[in-house]
């Protein structure tokens, strides 16, 4: 798998997406996404390092729990103070379920892990709503301005 670099959204706001295989290796490759988008952006790195773990938990639930052979990340910058972090994916019946595991569980903290370290999270189906294509899970940061 090849990575390019990211190219800013044309129009709108700050932003940037791509689309990757539905497998793990996806993750580390979101990660990056999100760590390029915030050092262009000049955030501090304690947003930079909780963005990038909340992208990777979206993303490895949508490869546990999703179908399709891809999915798409989205990181914006929706205002001055929030960046919100998406992963749109195939299955829009296979929605989100925050749990708390059993301690003996090997999985099932992501959502948990994105509760804790977001602002606030959801999902969307997309397309026509008596038959959805898809799902965006997403989760918002605020963004705290260090001052120089």
């Amino acid at each position: 798998m090849t990575m390019t670099a990211p190219k800013p959204r044309p129009k709108g706001r700050p932003g940037y997406s791509e689309t990757h295989p539905r497998i793990e290796a996806t993750a580390p490759l979101a990660r990056g996404l999100v760590c390029t988008a915030c050092a262009i952006w000049g955030l501090p790195p304690e947003v930079t390092e909780a963005a990038a773990v909340v992208m990777a938990e979206l993303v490895a639930n949508a490869v546990r729990h999703a179908s399709g052979p891809s999915v798409r990340v989205t990181v914006d910058r929706l205002d001055d103070d929030r960046v919100r972090l998406a992963v749109v994916d195939c299955a829009p019946y296979r929605l989100p379920d925050l749990r708390t595991p059993e301690d003996e569980e090997q999985s099932g903290r992501g959502l948990v892990l994105v509760e804790a370290m977001s602002d606030r999270w959801g999902y969307d189906r997309l397309g026509p709503a008596r038959r959805p294509w898809g799902k965006r899970c997403w989760a918002e940061l605020s963004v705290k301005q260090v001052a120089l």
